[in-house]
This record gives C-alpha cells, sequence and structure tokens, in this order.
C-alpha cells in the first residue's frame, strides 16, 4: 500500500498542476485562483486530520480524494470549481495518506520520506508539461482503483496489542509540537527567500526537484539509522551554509537542497510522536504551517548580509527545535501501539 500511495501522491501533485497550468492558467484571476488552490492545499490540512482522526477511513478517504482531483482535470466547469476540487482533494489525500503511512510505520521514518518524496516530482511535471493532463488523469483514476482492491483484499487488524504508556509528559509534548510547527514555518521562509540564478530552464529545475526528492526519501532511512540527533546536527548546519553562501553556484546549491530535505522525515515524525493518537492532525499541522512561511520567504527581498543572516537563524531555528523535541524518541513505537492518555 505505501508504494501505491506513493505512486499516488506523484500523480495527486502532477494532476493538481495540470490543472493550474493547464485549464485554468489563461482565467485572468489566474493569480488570486492560484493562491486560492494553495492555501486549499496546505492550510485547510490541519482541519482535515482533526476530522480524519475521528473518522478513522484513511484509505477511503485517500482513494475519494484521488477521485476528487480527477474530476477536477476533467470535468467541464468554471476554472474556481476546478480550483476547489483539485485544492480540497489535494488536502485531503495528503492527510489520508500522511496517517495510514505513520499509522503502518512501525516505529520507522522511512515510509514517511518513501510517501512524501515523490510529490516534489510530480508538482515539477505538471508544472512544466501540463499538456500530460489526460495522462495523469488516467493514472491517477487507475490508482484509485487499486487502492480499493488493496483495501479490500487486506488482511484484517490483528488483535490489540497491550498499550504502554508515554516516557513524556503531556506538556513536553505540546512545547515539542509547537517548536516543530514553527520551524517548519520558519524554515520554510529562509528556504524560500533564496533565488538560485543557475536554475534556468526545465531540466536544471528537475534536476533540483531530484534533489529533493532524494533527500525526503533518504531522510527516513538516515533517521531510522543513525537517530534524529545525529541526522539533524549534520544535514541543518550543512544546508544552511550551502543555501546561504552558495546560493549563485550550482552544484553546492543541489548539495544544500538535499541536505535540506534530509530533516523533513525527522521534523514530520517527531510532530507524529508528540501526538501519536492523531496521524492525521500531526501531518496536517505540519503542512499548514509549510504555506504561511512560504508566503512570508517569497515576499521578502532580502540581499547579502541581511539574507545571509535570515537563512542561518531560520535553519538553526530548526536544528534548535529538532533538538528540543528529542525526548519525544522515547515513545517512538517498536512493537506495541502507543498512548499519550495519563
Amino acid at each position: 500500500m505505501l508504494f501505491v500511495n506513493a505512486a499516488a501522491h506523484l500523480l495527486v501533485d502532477m494532476l493538481c498542476a495540470c490543472t493550474l497550468f493547464g485549464p485554468v492558467h489563461g482565467e485572468e484571476s489566474f493569480v488570486t485562483l492560484l493562491f486560492l488552490y494553495n492555501t486549499l492545499a496546505f492550510s485547510t490540512q490541519c482541519l482535515v486530520g482533526l476530522a480524519a482522526d475521528r473518522i478513522k477511513r484513511h484509505g477511503i478517504a485517500a482513494a475519494a480524494s484521488m477521485l476528487l482531483v480527477v474530476l477536477g482535470f476533467v470535468v467541464p466547469g468554471p476554472a474556481l470549481l476546478k480550483v476547489i476540487l483539485i485544492g480540497l482533494g489535494n488536502s485531503v489525500f495528503h492527510v489520508a495518506g500522511g496517517a495510514m503511512t505513520l499509522e503502518g510505520s512501525r516505529g520507522k521514518a522511512a515510509p514517511l520520506g518513501v510517501f512524501v518524496a515523490p510529490g516534489a516530482i510530480g508538482l515539477a511535471l505538471g508544472t512544466l508539461f501540463p499538456q500530460l493532463g489526460y495522462i495523469a488523469a488516467a493514472l491517477l483514476a487507475l490508482a484509485v482503483g487499486l487502492e480499493l482492491v488493496l483495501l479490500r483484499r487486506s488482511a484484517p487488524a490483528p488483535e490489540p496489542i497491550p498499550v504502554r504508556e508515554s516516557a513524556v509528559s503531556y506538556r513536553e509534548r505540546i512545547i515539542a509540537m509547537l517548536l516543530l510547527t514553527l520551524a517548519v514555518a520558519v524554515r520554510a521562509i529562509g528556504g524560500t527567500a533564496v533565488s538560485f540564478p543557475w536554475k534556468t530552464g526545465a531540466w536544471l529545475t528537475l534536476l533540483t526537484v531530484l534533489c529533493v526528492f532524494l533527500g525526503k526519501t533518504a531522510g527516513g532511512f538516515i533517521m531510522d539509522r543513525f537517530g534524529a540527533r545525529l541526522t539533524a546536527l549534520v544535514s541543518i548546519p550543512l544546508a544552511a551554509l550551502l543555501i546561504a553562501f552558495c546560493s549563485k553556484w550550482m552544484l553546492p546549491s543541489l548539495v544544500g537542497q538535499f541536505a535540506l530535505n534530509l530533516t523533513m522525515p525527522v521534523t514530520l515524525f517527531l510532530m507524529y510522536l508528540a501526538v501519536p493518537d492523531q496521524p492525521g492532525f500531526a501531518f496536517g499541522l505540519a503542512a499548514s504551517a509549510l504555506w504561511p512561511g512560504t508566503i512570508v520567504g517569497q515576499l521578502m527581498t532580502l540581499t547579502g548580509p541581511a539574507l545571509w543572516a535570515l537563512v542561518l537563524v531560520s535553519f538553526l531555528f530548526c536544528l534548535f527545535a529538532v533538538l528540543c523535541a528529542l525526548r519525544l524518541e522515547k515513545d517512538r513505537p517498536r512493537h506495541a501501539p502507543l498512548s499519550i492518555n495519563k
């Protein structure tokens, strides 16, 4: 199921981009519609996550959201309707797929990176090649059917294992969750404020996205092997230095993008450990924080030392948040599910 959802993630983001830069792109209000889409796709995930954790039908929700994105592309109608359909479909898919991944992770961060990483490739392909929309729609429709078949054939849930209590206090978990949420937003500000003058043309854009994909995929495996502390202590300072001071050169910038994205599964998995009974909310909260930070970063016009300081401070705050949240790893599930109830 993980690999089906990962492939579907690529197709969902690709088809959303194909819709925006295909049939919606010609609208006079395109900028407004693009802002509305991103707001629906990202900022609603927190609320969608709360609802998903109560309903607990993540597989059905993922399949329905994929179908919603397909309908947003193929059904004739005003651009506003298309944007609402794909925006809400994208939001629900990310939360449902993310919650399924976290619930099935068995204490590992690697599945989270595998699920999240393909979205970057899908977004780039849909933006650069919107003419591929009908192919993406057909493949995503097939993914809906495959998702439903796998859900139907999935083994019954095993008998509950005795639940162990949390080793971390409620207050510590809430503080860690708030710090990690703020870190996602602050890191997005620093990462988005930097421009890369060498990144011109489709192939260099795809090369950058490939580094993002590899970083997100590798981050979970590295965290599982070396732990959150070492992963963060190596990747975040390296990313800060390369992105702040070497953005004019392609090779160090690409290494910086890879290093930066190593921390995505780390922060997101620690967020999940803060509220393990609410995987949808944990996943959605991080995504909801990403969009405001991205907007602020895009609006900034800093250069020189001011930009360097912004990048360094924002990335180091992310490192601080991760280090403060390390006690959550004591609750990392290995054999038994975790309860946060006291």
